[in-house]
Formats: C-alpha cells, sequence, structure tokens
C-alpha cells in the first residue's frame, strides 16, 4: 500500500510486513513542512516513526508538532509517537543484543545514529566508544564484555584507514557489520579508503555498509537477530 502525501511524499506503510523492516524517514534536504506531513501521515498507519538525518530546523519542527518525540541531537535522529515514549520512559522489550564499537571519538555521530535506529527496533545496544587499533590494549575489556554478555552482532565503525573491523573479526565468533566513516585525513576520500579496506578485511565474517550509514547496519543487525531468535 502507497499514501500520498501532497505531491512530494509516496509511503510504503506495508514495508514492514513485506520485508520485515519498517520505512524511516531520511530528513535531509526536506523542509520542515514537508517533514512534519510525512510523519502526521505515517502516525495515521502506524503507531512509531523513526527520522534520520535531521537538521535543527527540523528537530525543533518535531518537538513543536508532536507530543511524543524522542531525539538523538549526536546522531540526529529522532523517534516520534509510541516508540518515542517508552524510549523516554525505558520501557522497551528487547528481541536481542548488539554491540556498538567506534575506533575513534569523532565517529560518534555515525554510532549514535546506529544506536537510536537499534533501540527503535527493540534492540539492546552495548556501546563502547574510542577502541580503535592505535590503542589495542583498550578492546581487551570490551571484547571481555561482548563474551560474558552473548552478544549476537557487532557493528565496527571506524574512519581513517578503517582498520577496526578487521580486528574484531579476528577475535570473535559473531557476525561484524563493518561502517566506514568519512572521518580522516586527505587520502580518506570522504570515506572512500576506510570503505575499500572493510571490503578488503583479510578475517571472515564481515560485511560493508555505505559510508557513514549507521541506520543501514543497524537495519542489518536487526535482520540477524530476528532470524536467530526464531
Amino acid at each position: 500500500m502507497i499514501k500520498k502525501v501532497d505531491d512530494f511524499a509516496r509511503l510504503d506503510v506495508f514495508r514492514e510486513f513485506r520485508s520485515g523492516k519498517p520505512e524511516a524517514i531520511f530528513a535531509q534536504n526536506k523542509t520542515p513542512e514537508q517533514l512534519v506531513k510525512i510523519v502526521e501521515a505515517f502516525l495515521g498507519c502506524k503507531d512509531s516513526v523513526l527520522i534520520t538525518r535531521l537538521n535543527d530546523e527540523q528537530i525543533k519542527a518535531l518537538k513543536s508538532n508532536f507530543k511524543d518525540v524522542h531525539v538523538n541531537e549526536i546522531g540526529k535522529v529522532a523517534v516520534v509517537g509510541k516508540r518515542a515514549k517508552e524510549l523516554n520512559e525505558g520501557g522497551i522489550e528487547c528481541v536481542g543484543k548488539i554491540a556498538i564499537f567506534t575506533a575513534g571519538t569523532s565517529d560518534i555521530p555515525v554510532a549514535e545514529e546506529a544506536y537510536t535506529t537499534a533501540r527503535f527496533l527493540g534492540l539492546e545496544v552495548l556501546k563502547f566508544y574510542d577502541v580503535g587499533i592505535a590503542c589495542l590494549y583498550r578492546l581487551l575489556e570490551p571484547l571481555k564484555k561482548v563474551k560474558e554478555e552473548d552478544v549476537d552482532v557487532i557493528i565496527a565503525i571506524a574512519g581513517m584507514e578503517g582498520a577496526l573491523p578487521s580486528v574484531l573479526a579476528g577475535l570473535v565468533d559473531v557476525p561484524i557489520i563493518a561502517v566506514p566513516t568519512s572521518i580522516g585525513y586527505g587520502v580518506n576520500l570522504d570515506g572512500l579508503t576506510p570503505l575499500f579496506s572493510m571490503l578488503l578485511s583479510c578475517p571472515s565474517g564481515v560485511a560493508v555498509v555505505n559510508i557513514d550509514n549507521g541506520f543501514g547496519a543497524s537495519v542489518f543487525a536487526y535482520l540477524i537477530v530476528k532470524r536467530r531468535k526464531a
């Protein structure tokens, strides 16, 4: 079923039923007025909606027009509706557990997009930030915790040369979802260098999503968890 919103949007409201994952709203380049109308249309069919790549003006519009809004300012992502209220009150029933690693502090905005997406999808999340390979012993405690907590999937987010996912894949027995970021000096090439590095990972068990795509990584993790728990 497609739901039209004026002449600028066509919502795929049956996506979750058809493919196991809900449609999200990509806010980039939308006006605040367009975004509000799209969210209103979604909430006419669903009880909650996830919005990514928000700017400050759009966030202000969401807070002004909707009662239940959960905003991650760092990740520039928001949830509106029933799930926002659950996130604000800490009342989500979790369907599985993942871990999110970042190589550096500069990668955290991408990680926070992944984090809120995962929470929206009902995943419990362990966060381990600034544990990149420039200082390998920083990984010791996080990897011990991953083993103890029986984590289903690891999302590994890195810029520069993007080596973190390969290191993790050689040390753990869970799927690794690698996210290259556009963080780094010149030949990082806005994320192309870590993207190629992750695609060339020597250890097996690494899947790679697009540059800065924390949202896509968490949706992929959710689908893995759903199949594992079925």
